[in-house]
């Protein structure tokens, strides 16, 4: 497949911006990267360029932030995404990506706009039943669209975790359920050599913005960091409706 030149613009932006997410900013922004590519080749093989540099980029991150992780955390959420990722692939061959995106970006909107104006505590919902639901919900938007980063974040910023553990437990759950999609990607046949070659490209650019990412985290105070989570939660759920309307 020949690539046009606004593709590799996209496609380098993209991942980019998807480094500086995975490793700085807990995933929240690298939603808006399959969506961009998206306008240039389709969603679907937008996401299987993009697990094979998805891959690189936690590789990296694991290596940054191992240790730091809340393995309590990782615990209550795994077990609930990888009935998510199941999901998906039942569902593969029914599935509206465009109404999927449509609810993702109103609950990002919403939970955005309330923590910002109202704080980002959620009160009565134990973390024993929001973080399953959200593990869930990240799980089956991830494998459709590697777009696990805002139910992710809505249930991490209600733990108030100090900053350098909300970002390696996010790493560590997003390099575990990359792992588990390739499983079914492969089944699929949406790991192929052209998508290979395409994602061995933008290996350069992954590193760039992994190492970016780690110095800018470095550089907000917590309480300038819950804000910028939730701003990008803000920003990617009105990309993700009027890019579905």
């Amino acid at each position: 497949m020949e690539y046009t030149a606004t593709f590799w613009v996209l496609a380098v932006i993209g991942v980019f911006i998807t480094g500086i997410s995975k490793s700085g900013f807990a995933g929240g922004i690298g939603v808006v990267t399959v969506p961009l590519l998206a306008l240039e080749i389709g969603p679907l093989k937008a996401a299987a360029i993009m697990l094979p540099v998805l891959l690189a980029m936690d590789y990296l991150s694991v290596r940054a932030w191992w240790g730091q992780q809340i393995n309590g955390q990782l615990k209550l959420l795994l077990p609930a995404s990888v009935c998510g990722i199941v999901t998906g692939w039942i569902l593969y061959d029914f599935l509206n990506e465009q109404v999927l995106n449509l609810v993702l970006g109103i609950t990002a909107i919403m939970f955005a706009l309330w923590g910002l104006f109202k704080g980002v505590e959620i009160r009565g919902i134990p973390a024993t039943v929001l973080g399953p639901v959200c593990g869930a919900i990240a799980g089956f938007t991830s494998f459709v669209a590697h777009a696990g980063g805002p139910p992710l974040n809505i249930y991490l910023v209600t733990q108030q975790l100090p900053r350098k553990q909300f970002l390696a437990t996010a790493v560590m759950f997003f390099a575990s359920i990359n792992l588990i999609k390739v499983i079914p990607y492969l089944a699929l046949g949406q790991i192929n050599p052209d998508n290979l070659l395409v994602a061995l490209i933008l290996f350069p650019v992954a590193w760039i913005g992994v190492k970016a990412g780690l110095v800018l985290q470095q550089w907000l105070n917590d309480q300038i960091f819950y804000r910028v989570i939730l701003i990008f939660l803000l920003a990617i759920g009105i990309r993700l409706v009027f890019g579905n309307l």
